[in-house]
């Protein structure tokens, strides 16, 4: 018996749902035999039932592969179409709005929430020009977050770690802005007796404790692994044939 798969071979070829999909399942279950059949079924469009039907070597072939391909570091990719709609990366992250950052950083942190993020940072482009565009202005829309399920999944997780790239290079930045700022102002006169200095000094103090707790979680979320929610393999440098793969299960 021959069992007949279409075997996803990089990240552009797996929707975001899917990863979606498999992570939330893989939270809930500590059982490897079981993810690793829902990996399969997952990825690769099979019913449950033919996956079992699968031989172990076969299987560690497939987690082998699945390994290379969750081992891919994509660059940023600034544009892609969903349907008939082209998306653009925001074209000046530094112009970010305030409720931008907020909802970016909320559902940057979870999987589940993750095409929610991805509805911000990539609008529908309405401009362009050779390689410059510009996109409409961000309004949550759950339509518009929904048919972010389906982008590609090198994109989302290219766009994530440009974003927290930027974000913590930006946060070590105002650290030692407000450092620097601090010397400078302990560095005056009679500033024992200065009311505002010590105002203003608690405050910058304060300041400098939050962004510094934000720090490690900021690196943490830019070193996101996507191979931490696969399951072991046996078998780590086989080669898979083709796109269309049949297994035999004799």
């Amino acid at each position: 018996m021959k069992i007949d798969l279409l075997l996803p071979n990089s990240l552009s070829e797996i929707p975001l749902s899917r990863y979606q999909e498999f992570v939330e399942m893989k939270e809930n279950s500590n059982d490897e035999e079981f993810i690793a059949n829902k990996m399969i079924q997952i990825f690769c469009g099979m019913k449950l039932g033919d996956v079992a039907k699968i031989k172990v070597k076969d299987l560690n072939e497939l987690i082998a592969h699945f390994t290379k391909v969750f081992s891919e570091k994509p660059q940023l990719i600034r544009q892609f179409k969903i349907k008939d709609i082209e998306f653009g990366f925001i074209p000046k992250l530094d112009d970010i709005t305030f409720g931008e950052y907020v909802d970016l950083e909320s559902h940057l942190k979870d999987w589940k929430t993750y095409h929610k993020a991805m509805a911000v940072l990539y609008r529908p482009i309405k401009d362009k020009y050779k390689d410059k565009y510009s996109i409409v202005d961000y309004e949550p829309n759950e339509d518009m977050q929904d048919l972010m399920r389906f982008a590609p999944l090198d994109v989302a997780i290219s766009a994530s770690v440009f974003f927290w790239s930027i974000a913590k290079e930006l946060l070590t930045h105002t650290i030692s802005y407000l450092q620097k700022q601090m010397k400078t102002m302990t560095s005056s006169l009679d500033i024992q007796n200065d009311t505002n200095f010590q105002s203003n000094g608690n405050g910058i103090q304060a300041s400098m404790h939050s962004l510094k707790e934000m720090l490690p979680s900021l690196t943490k979320l830019q070193d996101t692994d996507l191979l931490n929610v696969l399951p072991i393999s046996h078998s780590r440098n086989r080669k898979t044939k083709s796109k269309l793969t049949s297994l035999s299960n004799k």
